[in-house]
């Protein structure tokens, strides 16, 4: 697939990326002593419904945002993947050598080395390139820079030898192949999902093998709102235990039942069961299941409400959905570090500053890092300041969302 910079970013941002494109084939030109062919682009993704139910094979509403990491390539007949990322040394891969290391584990190195694996896997050709990238993905952000750059791998071996017969579904399937057997990471498949479909989608992970995708058509331009992601500074260092606990947790209430994961297990099993669940597994088991089943409702009346132009009704869920990850998930902060609740600080100056208006939950794994806001446009620049006076000046992020995953680009 291959979109133009104003059908990608819009008429408004079409010169500032010209002019960033046109800098990227420049360092390309500077590092491999000759002029990039093609360009590629997956953007970074947002949650916007569905919080923490992916990993029970739940359903969940996402985004592609205006935020992507971009590529500037040449194919190579030797086999070997080059990759320079800006403010990063080159990862030199052999495409053709799909041995997982243990030294690669955590790098990028060895998430092109598992794409390339995870396509050979699924029966398609890989080969060599050049490439040189740059980013302005948020990193730590909860917008999942690590995905956004999987997929931009998979999207360039797919144009570059599969004449884009890969599909989305199949792109975002071995990036997470890439992150969890290379990388190192038990991600589930939203943020790969995302990047590689863009726009609003629904996704109902009910099979992992072939989760069901809807595109919504909804213009968010027009809703009157932007979107902002707060950068609360909050470290995720020593919360590796709080976020696995959640999955885990749902999951002992599905085996209580026998079974794997909650959407295996009716909610009014769940609802039946509370007082030998409590006394089992704890209350929060019992509440982060209750979430689970709310949040994935949730979603099919969020994409309903996007679909009907009822942007109101939309917000009202958005906010009932940060609720519930508030009260019943319970991903706002970590019990461990009680002094540290930037998340929670940001909610209420969301909550002041809103006044009744827009929507405000927690963007993401929670328990540090980012929100999310859906701030109309007359109090955009309040919502700013008041932002930016707490976490500091560049925390707060206005974003948009883009109507395309991960693309070759056409100059």
């Amino acid at each position: 697939m291959i979109h133009t910079i104003k059908e990608i970013y819009g008429a408004a941002a079409e010169e500032a990326q010209t002019l960033r494109y046109r800098q990227a084939a420049e360092e390309f030109e500077s590092m491999f002593g000759r002029k990039p062919e093609r360009f590629f682009s997956a953007p970074g993704r947002t949650e916007i419904g569905g919080n923490h139910t992916d990993h029970n094979c739940g359903n969940v509403l996402a985004a592609g945002v205006s935020l992507d990491v971009i590529a500037a390539v040449v194919p190579t007949d030797d086999g070997i993947i080059r990759i320079k990322s800006q403010g990063y040394t080159m990862d030199t891969i052999d495409s053709n050598d799909g041995d997982i290391k243990d030294d690669e584990e955590n790098t990028s190195a060895a998430l092109v080395r598992g794409v390339a694996a995870g396509m050979r896997r699924k029966g398609y050709k890989t080969g060599g390139f050049l490439a040189y990238t740059t980013s302005n993905v948020l990193k730590g952000s909860g917008l999942s820079s690590s995905a956004a750059f999987e997929v931009l791998t998979a999207n360039i071996l797919s144009g570059l030898y599969n004449d884009f017969r890969v599909t989305p579904v199949e792109i975002a399937q071995i990036s997470q192949f890439a992150e969890n057997m290379y990388f190192g990471k038990p991600s589930g498949l939203m943020d790969q999902m995302a990047s590689s479909v863009g726009s609003f989608i629904t996704i109902d992970f009910k099979d992992q093998t072939t989760p069901v995708i809807e595109a919504i058509d909804f213009d968010f331009a027009s809703s009157g709102h932007r979107l902002c992601i707060v950068d609360t500074k909050g470290s995720h260092e020593d919360l590796t235990p709080e976020y696995a606990a959640v999955p885990a947790e749902m999951r002992s209430v599905a085996q209580y039942f026998g079974k794997t994961v909650l959407r295996e297990v009716d909610r009014s099993d769940v609802i039946a069961n509370i007082p030998e669940l409590r006394e089992r597994l704890g209350d929060r088991a019992v509440l982060r299941a209750l979430h689970f089943y709310d949040d994935c409702e949730r979603v099919a009346k969020e994409a309903a409400a996007l679909k009907a132009r009822d942007f109101k009704r939309f917000l009202s869920l958005i906010n009932e959905s940060g609720d519930s990850s508030y009260k019943y998930l319970q991903n706002i902060f970590a019990p461990s570090l009680p002094k540290q609740q930037g998340l929670a600080t940001a909610l209420y100056i969301a909550q002041d500053v809103l006044a009744g208006e827009g929507a405000a939950r927690v963007h993401g794994g929670g328990f540090a890092g980012t929100i999310q806001a859906f701030v109309p446009e007359h109090r955009l620049e309040h919502f700013i300041r008041r932002m930016e006076s707490v976490f500091g000046e560049g925390s707060c992020h206005v974003l948009s969302v883009r109507p395309f995953g991960g693309t070759e680009v056409r100059l």
